[in-house]
This record gives C-alpha cells, structure tokens and sequence, in this order.
C-alpha cells in the first residue's frame, strides 16, 4: 500500500506528472492538491482502468487549511511542482519570492502531518528551495535528510538526449553511464560525461565548439522551451517526465531492492546528513547542498556516490568550481527566508 500525493496537482506540471503516476501499478492512492481544479483532475483520472485510487482536495477558501492536510495524511511519498512557472527573461532566482513561500507552506504541513514521507520538490529554483525545506523541517524537530530530495533529474534527460545526438547513442542508452552533479540552474548544473570509458572517448572527438554548445545546452534548456513556446509556457511536459523518472525510483525503492545501476540518478541533497557527505561537503568549500547520484532503500537515501571520484576532466573540474559560487547564494537565500519566517 503506497500513498503518495502531488502538491500543485492541476499546474502544467502536475497534471501530466499526476497522469504518469496514475499509470503505476506500485501506486495503490494517488492523493491530488492544489488551490483549484484539484477534483477535476482527480475525476478525469479516475477513469483510468489502473488500481490506484485518486481523491482531490482543495480548499473552499483562503482561510481553509483542512483541504491540504486531508490530501497528506498517510502519504508515504510527497511531490510538490507546486509554484509559477517562468517567464521570458526570467531566472530561477526571479522566481524565489513567490515560490519560497509556497513550498515553506506546504513543507510545513508535511512536516506535521506525514513527517515520514519522502519529499520530492520539484519548485524551481530548486537551489533555493530545497534549503526551505530542509530549515522548515528543523524548525519542527522532523528533519530526515535521507528522505529530501531536490529533483534534478531534468538535467540529466536533457544531457542524455542532448549528447546521444551527438555522439551517435541512443539517448536511453546514457542513463547510467554519464551524470549530472551540482545544483539545478544555468551554471550550477555540471555534466559528468567521461565516467563510461567508451562515451568519454567518443565525447572526445567532439569540437571544442560542440562540447562548449552541449553544456550550455544542458544548463540553459529551459530558456530554450520558454522560447520555443513564446512566452506562454515553460519545461512542463519534460519536467512532469523527469519528476515521474525520479519518483518511479523512490517507488521502486520502497516496493523493492531499490537502484542497482553504479550510476543512479542524481538528486539536490543534504550533505551533512548524509554518510560520508560531510567528506564530500569539506571538498566542495563547505556547499551543504549539492546533487550527487543516490541510491536508495525502503523510500530514503541509502548512500550515494561521491562524483569526485569518477573521471572528472579539467574542464568538468572547472565547472564544478563556477557552480559551487552560485549554490553558495542560492542556499543562504533559502535558509535566510526560513530564518525570518514563523512556522
């Protein structure tokens, strides 16, 4: 029996996140909440002939607060794409004062009614708003580093893609076989493309020029979407994809032997609660959060595999060192916000 909810079910990101979630067997509840349409959502996927069981919730008026803590009671797994998206022009960063309060709101409400949960946040910017999570979680004694997640996986189906055309593999078959540490904004998302001996030779034979345009592609393909869609729209679609691929994991964790690739997928984590990660922590000048690849048992971080230790080339070292300024900012803003906040 697996609960898990979705916060910011009827966004652009939630619905097809909701849909792909619907579509597991390992899901027996599918609890759905957002400020609107949250049960019509949940309507229209209930009509799908899989077992899970969707209920929506959403509140009656700005001064309910039963609605959210109905849609979390008894979740074992809580997803929050919860949040505005961007805007042409606008940074992850930009988006901080509006989102900052709504994942505070809802990690509080978490922590005091599914505190064992594995919290899965998808709100950009992640950088920041992990480290919100992280001190509300503190702030009410609940705090379980193990089972917080910021999830990055985008960046590594983009990198997947994004180098399979390039180098002549088929995206799939890079799932495990290249990384992406860091955080997950611009230059804070670092590719890690030399770990499998047989595509670093082959991203070798890559021009200067292409390596440049491929990790700039990784880092700044939300621009490109913001783009592609005029302004009317971000990464939803892609998004809602990357956050399933996520989820799927920590589902299968919680069902079964977990990861079993040397490589997992990376997520956004808090170092010094992890085994071994203050030793990570001491060599990235202190950053207490940073995306590593993860393995994981029964629904939290079993441990992870420190990215220093794979074959990182000069240039990747580089970029490890310009990522670390800006997470650097990006935390201190998240744990400032929670520092002058009431919980």
């Amino acid at each position: 029996m697996t609960k898990v909810t979705v916060c910011g079910a009827a966004g652009g990101i939630g619905q097809p996140l909701s849909l792909l979630l619907k579509l597991n067997t390992r899901v027996t509840e599918l609890s759905l909440y957002d400020i609107v349409n949250a049960r019509g959502v949940a309507a229209d996927l209930s009509h799908i002939n899989t077992p899970a069981v969707v209920t929506g919730h959403q509140p009656a008026n700005k001064e309910d607060k039963t609605a959210v803590v109905e849609a979390l009671k008894g979740s074992d797994v809580v997803i929050i794409p919860a949040g505005v998206p961007r805007k042409p022009g606008m940074t992850r960063a930009d988006l901080f004062n509006i989102n900052a309060s709504i994942v505070r709101d809802l990690v509080a409400n978490i922590g005091r009614t599914c505190p064992n949960a594995a919290i899965l946040i998808i709100s950009n910017p992640v950088n920041a708003t992990v480290p919100i999570a992280a001190e509300v979680l503190k702030k009410l004694g609940v705090f379980n580093p193990k089972k917080l997640f910021g999830v990055t996986t985008l960046d590594s189906v983009r990198a997947e893609t994004f180098l399979g055309g390039l180098i002549g593999e088929k995206p799939e078959s890079l799932k495990g076989k290249i990384s992406v540490i860091g955080g997950h904004s611009g230059d804070t998302i670092v590719p890690l493309t030399h770990i499998d001996p047989a595509i670093g030779a082959k991203v070798d034979k890559l021009s200067a020029l292409q390596y440049k345009e491929f990790v700039h592609r990784v880092q700044f393909g939300g621009d490109e979407v913001v783009k592609a869609k005029n302004g009317a729209g971000s990464a939803t679609l892609s998004m809602a994809y990357a956050g399933y691929r996520f989820a799927e994991s920590i589902l299968d964790s919680i069902s079964g032997p977990g990861f079993s690739v040397k490589v997992p997928d990376s997520a956004y984590v808090y170092l010094p609660g992890l085994r071994d990660g203050g030793d990570l922590q001491s060599q990235l000048n202190n950053v207490s959060f940073f995306s590593v690849p993860v393995h994981l048992l029964a629904g939290e971080i079993l441990s992870f595999e420190d990215p220093l230790k794979f074959k990182v080339t000069d240039g990747e070292k580089e970029l490890v060192k310009v990522a670390l300024g800006g997470l650097q900012l990006s935390i201190a803003q998240g744990t400032n916000f929670v520092a002058g906040s009431k919980i």
